[in-house]
């Protein structure tokens, strides 16, 4: 801590060395204290000077010598002249500091010097390794066992569900289990998640291919910008620029399942702050349907109006009451 960046710490214009006096507080933190309790009393020291000088300021009244100018360079001074002071034999507080704070220091005893026990860095730790239990290769067999067993397992298809649907019955049935389930999770309605995906996809009979006709099942319109580290596919949409339908090339995310497609339209409102005020909406459907338009989540004028008379239609309320929604 005796280097010359630390001792510049003690020179009231060069910050270099309280930055000098941080880093070497991690390698010797009884110098650190003690040169910390020295710029402790030079603040003290500071101020009583500042207090001397304010009550003989009475005297510099209409002194032609006395000005802005002068009293900024004399509080340099003082500034200066305190810590040089601190760092002499000062008034004894620095000591008092040191040995009342001391006492406190990870690793050190009451008289602020290093224990031998204690660790400061990676190599004074022991790293060897423990013996290995004789039963390690049993362990390892079970484990093989079980890891063949489960890869002998059929695995449940991802795309299980259609990747088109034949009427909006069907996609109603199909879909809104999945949606519950959601819902269950988040409090969107499943009846509105369902009515948007129903818009986006035009129940189901539209929905994104890339072009191999590789499925996405992306069901909400949620495109694969820089944020989207998963797999995508790119289509050909229709997006109104100014009130006016112009085609584009886009990319769209895409999911193994509808589930996924499910959570991930969830994930992406809550992760968008714009949206922070539809899900504040979400135990009223309608309003949420036409917060999301205003939000900006599609392009299209109509969008909200479009989503809440889906809900409304006669089919997906009934298909609803029937499968035990919203009980």
């Amino acid at each position: 801590m005796q280097d010359y960046q630390l001792q510049q710490a003690r020179v009231y214009t060069d910050f270099s060395g309280l930055n000098a006096l941080k880093n070497g507080a991690r390698e010797d933190e009884q110098a650190a204290l003690e040169e910390v309790a020295r710029q402790f009393e030079s603040i003290f020291l500071s101020e009583m000077l500042k207090s001397m000088r304010k009550a003989g300021d009475v005297f510099a009244e209409g002194n032609y010598l006395n000005s802005s100018q002068s009293e900024f360079y004399r509080d340099m001074f003082d500034s200066q002249m305190s810590l040089t002071m601190a760092g002499g034999q000062g008034t004894g507080l620095a000591e008092a500091l040191v040995r009342q704070l001391g006492k406190d220091i990870p690793g050190a005893n009451k008289e602020g010097a290093p224990l031998a026990s204690h660790k400061t860095a990676l190599a004074d730790y022991d790293r060897s390794l423990p013996p290995i239990s004789p039963r390690l290769p049993e362990r390892i067999e079970a484990v093989s066992e079980v890891a063949a067993a489960e890869s002998s397992t059929p695995a449940v298809e991802a795309s299980a569900l259609p990747e088109q649907f034949e009427s909006p019955e069907h996609f109603v049935r199909t879909l809104l289990p999945v949606a519950e389930s959601i819902s269950a999770d988040t409090g969107i309605s499943p009846q509105l998640m369902v009515a948007q995906a129903a818009l986006e996809t035009g129940w189901g009979r539209h929905m994104i291919q890339g072009d191999g006709s590789q499925p996405s099942y992306n069901l909400f319109g949620i495109k694969a910008d820089s944020r989207w580290q998963g797999d995508a596919v790119t289509i050909t949409t229709t997006e109104f620029r100014e009130g006016v339908p112009m085609k584009e090339r886009a990319d769209f995310r895409a999911y193994p399942d509808y589930e996924s497609s499910f959570r991930d339209y969830v994930a992406f409102l809550e992760s968008n702050p714009r949206y922070r005020d539809v899900l504040a909406s979400a135990d009223q459907p309608d309003v949420f349907a036409r917060k999301l338009q205003e939000a900006g989540y599609a392009t299209d004028p109509q969008y909200g109006d479009k989503i809440n008379r889906i809900m409304n239609r006669d089919s997906l309320m009934t298909l609803s009451m029937d499968n035990g929604a919203g009980e």
